[in-house]
């Protein structure tokens, strides 16, 4: 009804320009033919009816845009759906293809990032143990050289397997290097068992890893977090690399512990520091950004820019 009003509206103001246009030309120029005023005022009403069929294209256009939009959501949802359905399948091959499925949809419906990394996330949550952490926590691939025979659940195993592709997603999925995505994804690793798991280079939000446990080689080598990273009653089990990585938002160590060095090299934190009553062996120095809150005494560390940091508990009663 309303594209029809349009219509009769746009015919009349059609009419009524040619109507004019005619006039006007007939009274301003008396010597132009009535033929020629009327054909110019022919063009100038057409004109009207063509700006009216422009923008009823344009309409048209936008709807079916709007209408592919919907379309591309709803066949997104349905994907992503299916894939988390699937993270149920008892088949290993099946679960990480649901991954790779859920990355897939993460890279062409960004919005969906975020919840993919969330999903990847809890699945590393689930309970999960190996004989090779007890074996070799250090360094649970070399659990195997030097053995003839090392028992291991080959269920475990294929879950194991699972697991690390999931940790390898979730480090292909944040944003690095000349990555222009300016979003901060959060991680909730909670009481998670990760292996080898690597973050260097990434651009990261909040870290949430309280009571997580690290096996092998934890590698953040230059990585940024811009909110908090917390790893509150963790654990790293093998070697740490720390180098270079900003802390922008902060840092909690509290009850941590570490089993191999820690290297820190380069490595600034901002915000608060959170330190362990144990010291780790430590290979570097700690920078500090003015103002830093450290709590916890910093005895066996070595900290940079201490005199912009504010220290808190046992420390200020000495």
């Amino acid at each position: 009804m309303k594209g029809r009003a349009l219509l009769a509206v746009s015919v009349a103001a059609a009419v009524l320009v040619t109507v004019v246009t005619t006039a006007v030309l007939l009274w301003v120029e008396p010597k132009l033919s009535k033929a020629e005023a009327i054909k110019t005022g022919g063009l100038a009403g057409g004109a009207v009816v063509a700006l009216y069929a422009l923008w009823l294209n344009d309409r048209r256009r936008r709807t079916e845009e709007a209408r592919h939009v919907l379309e591309s959501d709803k066949v997104a949802d349905e994907r992503f759906a299916r894939a988390v359905e699937m993270l149920g399948n008892g088949a290993d091959q099946v679960r990480v293809g649901a991954m790779h499925a859920l990355a897939g949809l993460a890279w062409s419906t960004p919005r969906y990032k975020q919840t993919v990394l969330d999903v990847l996330c809890a699945y590393l949550r689930r309970p999960f143990t190996h004989e090779i952490y007890t074996l070799k926590a250090d360094d649970p691939d070399q659990a195997f050289r030097g053995q003839s025979e090392v028992e291991t659940d080959e269920e475990k195993d294929r879950e194991r397997s699972v697991r690390l592709t999931a940790q390898r997603l979730i480090t292909d999925l944040l944003p690095w290097g000349q990555d222009t995505d300016p979003t901060l994804y959060h991680l909730d690793l909670t009481g998670a068992n990760l292996e080898y798991f690597r973050l260097e280079g990434r651009r990261v939000g909040r870290l949430t890893a309280r009571r997580t446990a690290f096996y092998g080689i934890t590698n953040f080598r230059d990585a940024h977090f811009g909110k908090p990273a917390l790893f509150s009653g963790g654990s790293f089990r093998g070697r740490v690399d720390f180098r270079g990585v900003r802390f922008a938002g902060g840092m909690s160590l509290q009850d941590v512990s570490f089993d191999h060095r820690l290297e820190v090299a380069g490595a600034e934190v901002g915000e608060f520091l959170h330190l362990p009553p144990t010291p780790p062996e430590q290979v570097g120095s700690l920078q500090l950004v003015a103002g830093t809150r450290v709590k916890e005494d910093p005895t066996g560390w070595e900290l940079t820019g201490r005199e912009g940091a504010t220290f808190q508990h046992h420390v200020e009663q000495d």
